[in-house]
């Protein structure tokens, strides 16, 4: 046993420092906080505690941006909990957080899947909330590709398996391909709960003498070093250099945890609490005693365990999922065991709050651990990693995707348009979305494939929130700083277009290695654009994650800043839906057409191409418009409203169409190319009963307004250009999928990809 004393006395034992992630500096550093070599158990807990991970110490430095951004009233809790926190009105506050698992699904796609969406689950329940949806955003290497075949249909499993069996619908999110993601896919899984303004929870220790409760699961050998080790190293040629296991969920036990802590918090049991994620309890008792007014002291043995043979340092550093960690008051310990009871939820009274500024931990009577928490949990590393723009960056904006071949005849763009609303990223997601519960517990209001989820939160009121989450690589990759703000204007404007005033954001940043500098430049210009963006919109960020190391050799993903937008809806019932149900609507385009067709699907799908410069952002006008679709939804003007983003105006008549088997006769103005397969952003189509009064609304926001034509009919016709029967339509957009990763008509894989243009 190494204990405390054994390590002042054999000072120069040789530790496996850099096998755990450590540097040569970081290991220094340690033994310079302790005054001594760290023991096993010690340098356990450090190494997991400042991984990349779980410190941040490469993108703390950016992030303390998101600090800056002026005050918000509406927002309760913010950057540094387990979760934000904000008023939604009526007393009710809303907490929601996106994170990822990247790396564990991977590796084991079922359960690193399932086990992210148990994760962020839990730190919404830390908060006192409960949980009542979960949102998704997948990125997957070649739809054709051999790994994609593998790693896509387990991870759609995990994530619908876990929030399934937890009876939380999943309301939306997105699905999309990159040959960048191959061997890297992004698995980022979004949760949003709901509570009352007094019943919120932080995670600290405070109060000497009061106990520290370990419930839940019990713990295992599974995730060692899982989430936190495992998600700061990237993945050579042949997979990852380490293959720790995978942590192992189990949904029905979280389900029991997320009752019980309901009950804790309803009962007041409870004066902190801390979910056991990454790092497990190396966090959980660190970030709690970092958090609290005093110290903490931990006996280990008293820990439940599944492996008899885990040695300290394994349960130290086991993310063993469906665990928590409370703070309780000597008096309340019975009432908080007797409720866990009542749930079979197992618990034990592992150690107490104590005066001073140590964490100490026993191991039968034997000190293991005794560390300053805050050196653990918030005063690891911080990096401020050299950057530098990419080289290749002047020459791939310089080749413009305006100067690419462009259909020339009624059937090349016919035969374009169905290229790219068939193409996977542009077909129907049903394969995935049927997989998914989306209307459990009965207060979904819109789910997949509306522009974004609605959730009523009172039925009284019929008070609800609207959510999307959204991210664009292409632009990111082309321009960070712009692709950051486009994914963040994508996200509000599909909030606005159900009629929601959107008020907070979170964000997952999924990027290559920190130790690259053409990749810190791109992470650091894209926190830089959001933190921008954020202040033009009026918007909080309440917090978030940051994914590094997401490459495959030498080789990174794209940038990818997925962006989450939480919106305020008054009243649900007034909420705007994105497919057209009736005949005889006029069918408006608001929001300004470019020739933008930088990093754009048509340019991806057609030619295979990424270059040029994104589409401008005007986040003015972004504004103008959502404030526009809020007044639109008040005044029940708009039959539809749906956003026009990847694909342009092609795309977007195209769901709108489908979504109900309603088709329309259009007249496009100017060129017909640029009209439909633009990706202009700040651009809404809207259906209404009164254009008059919804043109002199948006003629006094400053919106501009085209009118397309009129809803009706079995094809979507665009006068001179081309006419489409629906089912022939529905047929190319909804077969992808299944033919890729099979169905009922379906077994096998294609050969090739889908969506490619004839070429006869």
């Amino acid at each position: 046993m190494d204990t405390v004393q054994n390590a002042a006395q054999h000072p120069d034992d040789e530790q496996p420092w850099a096998e755990l992630g450590l540097k040569a500096d970081e290991y220094a550093r340690i033994r310079e906080i302790l005054g001594r070599r760290p023991t096993t158990a010690e340098l356990a807990m450090y190494s997991v505690m400042w991984s990349e991970h779980c410190s941040y110490k490469s993108s703390k430095v950016h992030l303390r941006q998101f600090g800056d951004l002026p005050k918000s009233d509406a927002l309760l809790v913010g950057i540094g909990e387990n979760a934000g926190v904000v008023d939604v009105g009526e007393g009710y506050a809303v907490t929601f957080k996106v994170e990822s698992h990247n790396h564990p699904s991977y590796v084991e796609p079922y359960q690193g899947a399932a086990t992210g969406v148990g994760g962020i689950v839990r730190d919404i329940l830390t908060m006192g909330a409960r949980p009542i949806a979960v949102m998704d955003s997948l990125r997957f290497g070649r739809a054709d590709a051999p790994d994609t075949a593998r790693v896509l249909p387990g991870v759609v499993a995990g994530v619908g398996g876990y929030g399934n069996c937890l009876g939380l619908p999943n309301i939306g999110g997105e699905l999309l391909f990159d040959e960048c993601y191959t061997g890297n896919p992004l698995v980022n899984a979004l949760c949003v709960g709901v509570m009352k303004h007094d019943d919120v929870h932080l995670a600290k220790a405070e109060g000497v003498g009061n106990k520290v409760i370990l419930f839940g699961a019990r713990t295992g050998g599974d995730g060692i070093g899982g989430v936190s080790v495992l998600a700061s190293e990237t993945f050579d040629a042949e997979g990852p250099a380490k293959r720790p296991a995978v942590q192992v969920g189990d949904p029905f036990t979280e389900k029991l945890l997320i009752e019980a802590c309901l009950e804790l918090f309803a009962q007041d049991l409870v004066t902190g609490i801390q979910d056991l994620g990454g790092a497990g309890l190396s966090c959980a008792t660190s970030e709690l005693a970092s958090a609290g007014t005093g110290g903490m002291h931990v006996d280990l043995e008293t820990v439940p365990l599944r492996d008899s043979t885990l040695t300290p340092a394994e349960i130290l550093m086991s993310e063993s999922q469906e665990r928590m960690c409370a703070i309780v008051e000597p008096g309340k310990v019975e009432q908080f065991l007797a409720v866990c009871r009542k749930w079979d939820v197992r618990a034990a009274v592992i150690g107490e709050v104590t005066d001073g500024d140590r964490l100490t931990v026993d191991w039968h009577g034997e000190r293991i651990v005794d560390v300053p928490p805050r050196t653990v949990a918030h005063e690891g590393p911080v990096y401020e990693r050299p950057m530098q723009r990419p080289a290749d960056l002047d020459a791939l904006r310089a080749d413009d995707a305006g100067k690419l071949p462009r259909p020339g005849t009624p059937a090349e763009i016919q035969a374009h348009w169905l290229a790219v609303v068939s193409s996977p990223d542009g077909a129907d997601k049903s394969w995935v979305t049927e997989q998914y519960d989306r209307y459990v517990r009965g207060n979904t209001v819109l789910a997949q494939p509306e522009d974004a989820g609605v959730i009523r939160i009172d039925e009284d009121s019929h008070r609800g929130i609207a959510l999307s989450l959204d991210g664009n690589a292409r632009f990111a990759r082309l321009d960070p700083y712009t692709g950051a703000q486009l994914n963040l204007a994508e996200a509000y404007r599909n909030v606005a277009a159900t009629g929601a005033t959107p008020l907070a954001v979170t964000n997952c940043l999924n990027f290559g290695s920190p130790e690259n500098p053409e990749v810190m430049w791109q992470f650091a210009e894209a926190v830089r654009g959001l933190a921008d963006g954020c202040r033009a919109l009026g918007l909080p960020v309440t917090g978030g994650n940051v994914s590094l190391y997401n490459q495959t050799g030498d080789v990174a993903i794209n940038p990818t800043p997925v962006i989450g937008v939480l919106g305020v809806h008054e009243d649900v019932r007034a909420r705007i839906p994105s497919g057209w149900r009736t005949a005889g609507e006029t069918v408006l385009l608001l929001g300004e057409t470019r020739p933008e067709f930088g990093g754009s699907a048509w340019a991806g799908v057609v030619h295979g191409h990424l270059g040029g410069q994104p589409p401008a952002v005007d986040l003015a006008a972004e504004r103008a418009l959502a404030e526009l679709l809020a007044a639109l939804g008040r005044d029940g003007l708009a039959g539809s409203a749906h956003d026009l983003a990847d694909g342009g105006l092609a795309q977007a008549l195209t769901e709108s169409a489908l979504r109900y088997g309603v088709g329309a006769r259009l007249a496009l103005h100017g060129d017909a190319f640029t009209a439909l397969f633009s990706e202009s952003a700040a651009r809404v189509v809207v259906t209404t009963t009164e254009p008059d009064r919804v043109r002199n609304i948006a003629r006094a926001a400053g919106v501009p307004v085209t009118e397309l034509g009129t809803t009706g009919g079995g094809s979507l016709v665009v006068d001179g250009v081309l006419e489409l029967p629906l089912a022939e339509l529905r047929a190319a957009w909804s077969a992808t999928l299944p033919a890729l990763f099979g169905g009922p008509e379906h077994g096998t894989a294609l050969t090739v990809p889908a969506g490619t243009v004839p070429t006869s």
